[in-house]
């Protein structure tokens, strides 16, 4: 199992630097990771460092919280994707959907989905750690009717990450059509194959290093 081609090597934290980005970046291309996620400030950057590879962009969108207003999302997806991102992971409304407005979630993701025009591939974060599994459940099934391309667990920054018990969930919900990211709480080798037998077809990380070599990674969320 070539676990590198799952990966989406991750730096979201607030304080890092240009050269902690190009470090990402420089370790995406020598281990063979899918793509380098990073916050939209850096997609241009990130875009320009791989340049020439096959290491995907990705960015993420809305976050943490997920409570900036569907425009305001759109927006940043369309810059995104000028600046050179291949792939979205946003984050759901988490309040709209607990509150029971599915209509406001359903269209917040569609939002997104026009911004694409095509041109990248959507994660939408559900933050497994906030909801029921009744909400996990809708979470997945309003993704798959928005036109979504994949469903993901977490953003690394709430209470908890990925589980095992989730993702076979995610999967059961949304079928074989979209794929399941495993994100937040994955640092090695064993992690890594757990949530993939489980039904994962990506898993993002920041710990991508020790978990394709068992060495040590030094960049983190």
């Amino acid at each position: 199992m070539n676990l590198a081609k799952y990966i989406d090597h991750t730096i979201l934290k607030p304080n890092v630097s240009r050269n902690d980005v190009i470090k990402v970046c420089d370790e995406a291309k020598e281990h063979g990771f899918f793509s380098v996620c990073v916050n939209p400030c850096f997609v241009k950057l990130v875009a320009d460092e791989l340049k020439g590879s096959d290491v995907k962009v990705t960015s993420v969108i809305g976050f943490p919280l997920g409570a900036n207003t569907s425009a305001l999302k759109a927006l940043e997806t369309k810059q995104a994707i000028v600046d050179g991102a291949n792939e979205i992971d946003m984050v759901i409304n988490i309040s709209a959907l607990k509150d029971g407005d599915y209509d406001y979630v359903l269209n917040d993701i569609k939002a997104v989905v026009d911004a694409l025009e095509g041109k990248a591939i959507l994660k939408v974060i559900i933050e497994t750690c906030l909801l029921t599994d009744e909400e996990k459940i809708k979470a997945c099934e309003l993704s798959k009717e928005a036109g979504a391309h994949f469903v993901k667990t977490s953003t690394g920054f709430s209470t908890g990450g990925a589980t095992v018990e989730d993702v076979a969930l995610m999967r059961k919900t949304v079928g074989p059509e979209l794929g399941v990211k495993a994100s937040g709480g994955v640092r090695d080798a064993a992690g890594a194959k757990a949530v993939i037998e489980a039904g994962a077809t990506r898993i993002g990380a920041s710990s991508s290093v020790l978990i394709v070599t068992g060495g040590r990674s030094e960049s983190d969320y």
